[in-house]
């Protein structure tokens, strides 16, 4: 199996990189159930627990008008649409981004 390079965000913890197993099951076990993609600027995409909010997961961080709940993770994607490492240029710029937990 092979793995990437993300950025992972946890509920009241700093960001750090990590390394996950790109299948659909590794990433679910990361954010502890379905996976949505949201996507971000360039070909960052955060991954986060579709269902988070109705299963009451911790707050996490501000997005936007939003908050995030429960572990979500930053990766890339390639022109196909499938997941890659997230490059050390968007790890520093989404590490301060969500520096601060709620």
């Amino acid at each position: 199996m092979s793995k990437i390079k993300v950025l992972k965000v946890e509920p009241g913890h700093k960001p750090y990189v990590t390394e996950i197993g790109n299948d659909l099951k590794s990433m679910q076990a990361v954010v502890g159930g379905y996976i949505q993609a949201v996507p971000l600027a360039g070909d960052a995409v955060l991954i986060c627990n579709e269902e988070g909010k109705l299963d009451g997961l911790p707050f996490n961080r501000r997005f936007g008008n939003d908050i995030l709940v429960g572990t979500f993770f930053i990766a890339s994607s390639d022109d196909l649409g499938e997941f890659i490492s997230l490059p050390d240029s968007d790890i520093e710029k989404y590490t301060k981004m969500f520096r601060l937990p709620v």
